[in-house]
């Protein structure tokens, strides 16, 4: 896809390939804090040499639209928890899945927590300059214990049964493994007490309907997952390590940004 740059008023500009605001542009050996967000801790996991260029170097990377509909769909999912936050009272997806002692987490910081892009969960990594940060979709809290619940909206349309299995076992979703693997990182790092399993809430439009009709249907699956963020101080601290080096690392062989980008210099030089 081809990316043209807009300003605010949506009028073409000039783009630039490399960031101008210093504040997103980490400087090896720097000792001011700097923030990773869940994402570009992502990519640092997908392409090494692909996060360094971005966040070191300050390579813009080309940008994709947003996905309008899965948006509404977290939207109106946000309103429809947010009302039973405030009456502290199960949401009917709890009362279908047996769920009964969960209710949305009430706290003066949830919609903080759920901005990812200006704020989010937060944490300072260890005794480094590195503030690591992540939006979280939802927050439900355990009535029993008091522990807090991981929750993040998924929208699809697939054919296929919709089992927790399958789902979590899917290639494609291992990126949705390592978002509630640092959102429960966070949270445990903020002092909150998290419990074993979070919930992929899972929206999945029917493309068997017999036609539009002016709206779409959508079935609810709420799929289980035992995070695990063991593993993740050991490549937060190889992501700081690399951070902190002046030598381009290697990229991932199956990196289609890497080898576009090398197949493009090798056609233009001969030009």
């Amino acid at each position: 896809m081809i990316d043209l740059k807009r300003n605010s008023k949506k009028e073409l500009v000039p783009a630039k390939g490399l960031r101008s605001r210093k504040s997103s542009i980490y400087a090896p050996g720097q000792t001011d804090d700097f923030k990773i967000s869940r994402g570009k801790f992502s990519d640092f996991l997908t392409c090494q040499r692909c996060f360094y260029l971005d966040r070191v170097k300050g390579l813009v990377s080309p940008g994709t639209p947003g996905w309008t509909l899965n948006e509404t769909t977290d939207h109106l999912l946000k309103k429809e928890f947010d009302e039973c936050r405030l009456k502290q009272i199960p949401h009917r997806l709890f009362i279908e899945n047996g769920l009964e002692n969960l209710v949305p987490f009430q706290h003066q910081d949830l919609d903080r927590w759920r901005d990812s892009l200006h704020q989010g969960l937060m944490c300072r990594f260890n005794d480094t300059n590195i503030i690591l940060t992540g939006g979280v979709d939802d927050i439900w809290q355990n009535t029993d214990d008091g522990r807090l619940v991981v929750v993040d909206y998924k929208s699809q349309a697939n054919t296929k049964p919709l089992t927790p299995e399958p789902y979590l076992a899917d290639p494609y979703h291992d990126g949705y493994r390592v978002q509630m693997d640092f959102y429960a990182f966070l949270l445990q790092e903020m002092g909150f007490e998290v419990a074993e399993t979070s919930y992929f809430l899972v929206c999945n439009a029917n493309r068997n309907a017999d036609g539009f009709f002016g709206k779409m249907e959508f079935s609810e699956i709420l799929i289980p997952y035992r995070w695990e963020p063991g593993w993740i101080p050991e490549r937060a601290s190889e992501m700081i390590k690399l951070m902190n080096q002046h030598d381009l690392p290697e990229g991932n062989p199956s990196c289609v940004n890497c080898v576009s980008a090398k197949e493009r210099a090798t056609i233009e030089s001969r030009h």
